[in-house]
């Protein structure tokens, strides 16, 4: 069975094929008729209830802006919940600064456990300048990144594309960015963020001076997975077009890298396939990023680079990503923002990046595409409306908080779904 079957964790995109015997199979397996026969019965009297679906969901607030853009975006579920007749157990937990000020721990042990348990996990974001003087292992990043570990969520995915409602939102110019279509694959449990030895020591005999040192460090089989990932997801884009980027002309981990890659498209005769420099790929993105389908990179090249592409769309608070893996384990679902600590507690933020982080968390890992189409377009019809947050404002456009725009999201949802009945 092909990637898109199982690692995207009970979903079953369009161009995953079935044979007639699996079909078969499938009908047979959900027709009645197919059941062992049981003793007739009298007919009974009995009322038609429509099914409700149950999720149970992780839900990390985080720090910073964190608990204002979580909240917003699950009012938005609940709405669309009722909608779709679909029930929430929201499951919620710290991590990052405030689970270090409530457990000691950046992740404990008990949110991760929850971690498991559910479906999916919805994040925030991590951070901010009271933790800014703990070692590296006990910074609230550290928690998100063994989240990931844990989790063995390898896979991230970061779409990029332009609303036209925000071209004048982007600091490069509209033809440049209008109908962009991107998405960044980037490898997650991995390189340098991870690899070991890593530290700052003071040198022997250095007089007092320290070094400070990380490892690159990539295995074939961590390559393999997740450019897998990126060539089956090619496969479901129009254009088919993938990039790998690396840095292969002076890193031996990008050698590799490339190697493995450019063997891997050999097996993908439909995905237009090239590899490109890193430093090549963060000129390309300014200059002409329509150029780009789906983007291949590793953990930190793809950090910075999907960061970079943000400024296509307009703002860091656009842009949501999903973090995948093989299926063993429930999805992290973050927008790619950090925790804006200036803004903390304003109600200034910007929800919709963490509010479309769950609608792929509604494609992915719930197999609800309907609800995602609906969330997304109650967002479009917002900004067809000319609401903005302070990041995305431009003349003539309606400022709002982030209170109000969820507002208008939760009011958009509503209209639409009246509008559909009628």
């Amino acid at each position: 069975m092909s990637f898109s079957a199982t690692c995207f964790v009970n979903t079953f995109p369009k161009n995953v094929s079935y044979s007639r015997e699996q079909r078969f199979q499938k009908l047979v397996k959900n027709c009645p008729a197919s059941r062992a026969p049981t003793r007739r019965r009298a007919p009974r009297r009995t009322c038609l209830v429509a099914k409700v679906a149950r999720h149970r969901i992780a839900v990390l607030p985080g720090d910073g802006i964190g608990p204002e853009i979580m909240n917003v975006t699950l009012e938005v579920l609940r709405t669309a919940g009722r909608r779709f007749d679909v029930e929430w157990e929201f499951l919620e937990a710290p991590i990052g600064g405030a689970a270090i000020d409530a457990a000691g721990d950046p992740l404990p042990v008990e949110t991760l456990s929850l971690c498991r348990r559910a479906e999916a996990v919805l994040l925030a974001c991590v951070g901010g300048p009271n933790w800014d003087n703990l070692s590296s292992k006990q910074r609230p990043e550290a928690g998100l990144l063994r989240l990931r570990k844990e989790l063995e969520a390898f896979a991230n995915l970061r779409p990029v594309r332009t609303f036209s409602q925000l071209l004048d939102a982007s600091p490069l110019k509209s033809e440049l960015v209008a109908g962009v279509d991107l998405i960044i694959v980037r490898e997650l449990t991995g390189d340098v963020y991870f690899g070991e030895p890593r530290g700052i020591e003071f040198i022997p005999e250095g007089n007092g001076e320290r070094e400070a040192f990380n490892t690159m460090l990539y295995r074939e089989s961590e390559i393999d997975r997740v450019a897998k990932v990126a060539f089956e997801l090619a496969m479901t884009r129009p254009r088919r077009k993938l990039c790998s980027v690396d840095k292969a002309n002076v890193l031996e981990t990008s050698m590799l890298w490339r190697s493995r890659v450019s063997t891997m498209a050999a097996s993908y005769p439909d995905v237009e396939f090239s590899s490109m420099y890193v430093d090549n790929a963060a000129m390309q993105l300014v200059r002409y990023p329509k150029q780009f389908d789906v983007v291949l990179t590793g953990n930190m090249f793809g950090d910075i680079l999907s960061d970079e592409a943000s400024m296509i769309s307009g703002s860091l608070g656009m842009l949501p990503s999903a973090s995948l893996g093989d299926g063993t384990f429930p999805a992290i679902y973050e927008p790619i923002h950090g925790s804006a600590p200036d803004i903390a507690g304003q109600n200034k933020a910007n929800p919709m990046a963490c509010i479309l982080s769950a609608t792929l968390m509604l494609r992915y890992s719930l197999n609800r595409p309907d609800m995602a189409d609906a969330i997304e377009l109650a967002i479009t019809n917002v900004l067809d409306q000319g609401y903005r947050t302070a990041d995305i404002m431009s003349a003539g456009k309606r400022l709002c908080n982030c209170s109000e725009i969820g507002d208008k999201i939760l009011e958009a949802l509503q209209e639409s779904a009246v509008s559909r009945v009628a």
